[in-house]
């Protein structure tokens, strides 16, 4: 299945996160006009950033474009379940719709582990919407780490 828009662009910030030795995440923020205003894929690594996560980095680019820390109306694509710090940040900046491809068991923050938005502390809380291009994510990052193991 070949999947189309943001999730597509995602994918593609995730697979050039893969060239760059990152673990293979990648997001895009959209606007309410349907127009990508930010893309990113994860460089913890690279930048020697632990929150340098793929969502944080689309997410501060896109609040420099709207000139606000707040992204109301916006949606979020992002290849791999967010977890707890990246889901706090998309809550943050009152993102409306967040949609994702794998889940994320070991260190998912939404469906799995922290389960961030179902706090009540938590103050925005986005529309979420899983497994959108999953196969695609999840094989993205099956490969990557079966490389890094010395399996392809």
């Amino acid at each position: 299945m070949t999947c189309q828009g943001p999730m597509q662009a995602a994918l593609e910030e995730a697979q050039a996160a893969a060239r760059r030795g990152e673990v293979p995440v990648g997001a895009v923020v959209v606007a309410s006009s349907g127009a990508i205003v930010a893309r990113a894929g994860n460089r913890t690594r690279e930048l020697h950033d632990p929150t340098a996560h793929a969502e944080i980095l689309a997410i501060r680019a896109a609040c420099g474009v709207a000139g606000s820390e707040r992204l109301v109306g916006h949606a979020v694509y992002v290849t791999l379940e967010p977890c707890a710090m990246c889901a706090a940040a998309i809550s943050a900046a009152r993102i409306a719709r967040l949609y994702y491809g794998a889940d994320d068991p070991k260190s998912g923050g939404v469906a799995q582990g922290a389960r961030v938005f179902a706090h009540p502390q938590c103050h925005h809380v986005p529309e979420v919407y899983e497994g959108i291009a999953a196969t695609e994510a999840e094989a993205l990052l099956r490969g990557f780490f079966a490389a890094r193991r010395g399996r392809s």
